[in-house]
């Protein structure tokens, strides 16, 4: 990944381990070149970036395209949000597709084209994941708390109209990011990431405030679809909470870490955090599945079944007479 570092890179170098979500300041000023770039001695938080990357590869990729697969096989009968799912699904699998590419240019191309390349996926993850996210918490805002507006904007031409803006959003950020030395580009990312934090945890926590409040007097059960939109919404409350407030709570106090305490410790753990949205975001999109379609009867049965037996306590036997 890249970084806003104080130390100018030689546009012909290798790239670094560092976190490429951010910005560097280069220059065409020879150095010696450092795999870790001034992180020689503080590199564990680059190492566990670059786990948690790997953890995208092995479980993010497979989970985000089996979720692409279950909205292509519902396109007839598709929910508002599945575009808005779709899209992020896709993003992510992109992203984490990239990753191997990293390696191996890290240790065996050294090729500047694929670390542009590596530039721009990272670009799109940073724009791509909290707009689209962003997206679908506006259309469960709108559903619960403006009904009649929401079947008047139902029609998918307002979705695929609000999907192309939020690609066109992240593809120009991206290319900008390739390109670099923009003054205080980096502070692009916080902002957003600031304004797409408030906006989510404002949506959703008024969703579940109304989908509460609407159960009636009297009532102690909740209607089964505004249960089923209450656990979809307290998903992403989850994912919301645990990808996107690290980054928050930490990118804003920049100048009140030391410069290589920020740069190979904060950014790296930070972004760790951000990425690997990408794999906790199909799963727990899975996880509200009633059935998976893909999986038959039979192979759901067993899993639970030894799920269950692992479960359960073995009674206690009779002593024999």
């Amino acid at each position: 990944m890249e970084r806003n570092v104080s130390s100018p890179l030689n546009l012909t170098s290798l790239p670094t381990l560092l976190p490429l979500n951010t910005t560097a300041d280069i220059n065409a000023t020879a150095k010696p070149f450092s795999v870790f770039d001034g992180c020689e001695r503080l590199v564990e938080g680059i190492h566990f970036d670059l786990t948690i990357q790997c953890i995208n590869v092995v479980v993010g990729i497979p989970a985000n395209l089996l979720v692409i697969a279950i909205l292509i096989q519902n396109r007839k009968n598709p929910t508002t949000s599945d575009l808005f799912l779709g899209c992020l699904a896709f993003m992510d699998s992109y992203f984490g597709a990239m990753t191997p590419l990293h390696f191996l240019n890290l240790y065996y191309w050294h090729s500047k084209e694929v670390w542009s390349a590596l530039k721009f996926s990272y670009g799109v993850k940073d724009t791509s994941g909290p707009l689209f996210l962003c997206c679908i918490c506006l259309d469960r805002f709108v559903a619960v708390l403006f009904p009649i507006m929401f079947g008047q904007f139902k029609p998918i031409k307002y979705r695929l109209s609000l999907s192309v803006l939020v690609l066109c959003l992240t593809f120009a950020y991206s290319a900008a990011k390739v390109v670099g030395g923009l003054p205080n580009f980096e502070k692009v990312f916080t902002y957003e990431i600031l304004a797409a934090f408030v906006w989510m945890m404002l949506c959703n926590v008024c969703i579940l405030w109304a989908l509460k409040k609407s159960r009636g007097a009297g009532k102690d059960e909740m209607h089964p679809m505004k249960k089923k939109a209450f656990k979809m919404v307290l998903s992403l409350l989850y994912i919301i909470v645990f990808n996107y407030l690290p980054p928050v709570a930490l990118f804003p106090f920049e100048d009140h870490y030391s410069p290589d305490v920020f740069r190979c410790y904060v950014q790296p753990v930070g972004f760790a955090f951000l990425n690997i949205s990408s794999t906790t975001q199909p799963l727990v999109y899975l996880s509200r599945l009633e059935k998976l379609p893909f999986l038959s009867d039979t192979c759901v049965k067993k899993c639970c079944n030894c799920v269950s037996a692992e479960n359960k306590t073995p009674p206690a036997q009779n002593p024999s007479a």
